[in-house]
């Protein structure tokens, strides 16, 4: 270690190897919660910082408030006197470690919204000391650590790489999945100088089955935009690959479904009724955004995100269309929407395409509602207060069949997709449920 730094390092290394380091974490949402209950289950003691005071309660009392996240694990970390959350940010100088999971959005302009972030840094830099290490986990552009954060930060005083570490390991949590979780997903980690990357290397080692040690904050900070580019771009493929097939009589799920056959230089994406979820409609934005800076043109990746924007009017022509066949419009029309979470068998619901098609739906005079056993009340958003549908309604012979049509926008597994399509008189299907590989083609089910 470097004698510049007014603080030993290797002593906070060895602190963490002995589980006598404190780690805060502010933010107890999708990312911030489940990497708390890792480190507590790897022995570590987590302060949880949040804003939400309901939060606090649920997790004070062992509860969860995630479908995907077992409260027993809550009880459990808050029973082995480990883990506690609290409100009183004054605090964030008691912890050796500070990681930060606050939301990064895009303003109504998608340009990069920050101010969550700005917030966080300034409320630390009041009561930052020597010798504690920052990490940045929210998905931002390049250079947000080393020029947005850090500066904020030095206001306390203290200088960075000598007084304070800092540094930048992206999340990559997938709520739902069941083959991956905190501890199991390889961990990125860059610092804004090598001490910091040491020290967060060595945290997250402890914690984190593989850590990959990139050479600063910024690698780190591009690492996982161009992870969710590459997503984005693709699913807009398939997208407009839907478009183009659906005149041509092709059906494009069981075009994908062959190609996936092949064992090599194919990896299938699969395509819906738009993007939703907290990353893709909004990182791609963030470096279209930095890249203006710089003079660059992101057209490729623009142009992807143009045809995800555009997805869910696709969907609503498909469904027009498929009611005037029925001599019917959609005004005055009863429309059963069939999922809100932005995919399947979790209760996320951040940037759901279904938002959109609900507020199109409505402003074209359509009585609305929805079904989704994730999701039993729309969560309360500032975009889409005005929606009228609240409540999920259940899913019956009578009030299928009380329905003009059924838009089927998240594919759960454990809805019964059979008794929908003995009973609705009209299915639109915009995630290839109803797939003609393996089920008996259906005069009432309409691709989209």
């Amino acid at each position: 270690m470097s004698d510049e730094h007014a603080f030993d390092t290797q002593a906070l290394i060895e602190r963490m190897h002995a589980r006598e380091a404190t780690v805060g974490i502010i933010g107890l949402g999708y990312v911030g919660l489940p990497l708390a209950l890792a480190l507590v289950e790897r022995d570590f003691s987590v302060v949880g910082f949040d804003i939400d005071e309901g939060k606090i309660t649920e997790l004070t009392a062992g509860r969860s408030y995630f479908s995907h996240i077992d409260s027993g694990r809550v009880a459990g970390a808050v029973a082995s006197g480990r883990f506690e959350a609290t409100g009183r940010f004054e605090r964030l100088g008691e912890p050796d470690a500070i990681l930060i999971c606050v939301p990064t959005p895009l303003t109504s302009q998608r340009e990069p919204d920050l101010r969550f972030v700005k917030a966080t840094a300034r409320q630390l830099s009041g009561v930052l000391r020597k010798g504690q290490l920052v990490v940045l986990e929210s998905t931002t552009y390049p250079g947000t650590t080393d020029e947005v954060l850090k500066p904020i930060l030095e206001e306390s005083g203290l200088v960075c790489g000598r007084d304070f570490l800092l540094a930048f390991s992206p999340e990559r949590e997938d709520p739902g999945n069941p083959d991956f979780h905190t501890a199991t997903i390889p961990k990125v980690v860059g610092g804004v100088d090598q001490a910091s990357g040491e020290v967060a290397g060595a945290l997250y080692g402890h914690v984190i089955d593989e850590i990959v040690r990139v050479t600063s904050a910024r690698t780190a900070e591009a690492v996982k935009l161009t992870e969710n580019i590459f997503r984005a771009v693709n699913i807009a493929l398939v997208n407009e690959l839907k478009i183009v097939f659906d005149p041509m009589d092709v059906d494009v799920w069981e075009v994908l479904d062959a190609a996936d056959s092949k064992p090599f230089g194919f990896m299938k994406f699969s395509p819906g009724p738009g993007w939703g979820g907290h990353c893709i409609p909004i990182d791609p934005f963030y470096l279209t955004w930095k890249a203006r800076e710089h003079g660059v043109q992101t057209k490729f990746i623009e142009l992807a995100g143009e045809v995800n924007v555009h997805m869910p009017r696709y969907v609503i022509n498909k469904l027009q269309q498929a009611l005037n066949s029925r001599k019917k419009a959609v005004n005055g029309s009863r429309i059963l929407v069939l999922g809100i979470a932005y995919k399947r068998d979790v209760d996320d619901a951040r940037e759901s395409p279904a938002f959109v098609l609900i507020d199109r739906l409505e402003q074209l005079g359509a009585q609305v509602r929805f079904h989704d056993p994730y999701v039993p009340v729309l969560p309360p958003t500032r975009r889409w207060a005005h929606l009228t549908v609240t409540e999920s309604v259940e899913l019956t012979p009578e009030n299928i069949r009380g329905f003009d049509a059924v838009l089927l926008v998240t594919d759960h597994r454990n809805v019964d997709y059979e008794l929908i399509a003995d009973h609705a008189d009209l299915v639109v299907d915009t995630r290839g449920v109803y797939r003609s590989s393996d089920r008996s083609p259906r005069d009432n089910v309409i691709k989209a």
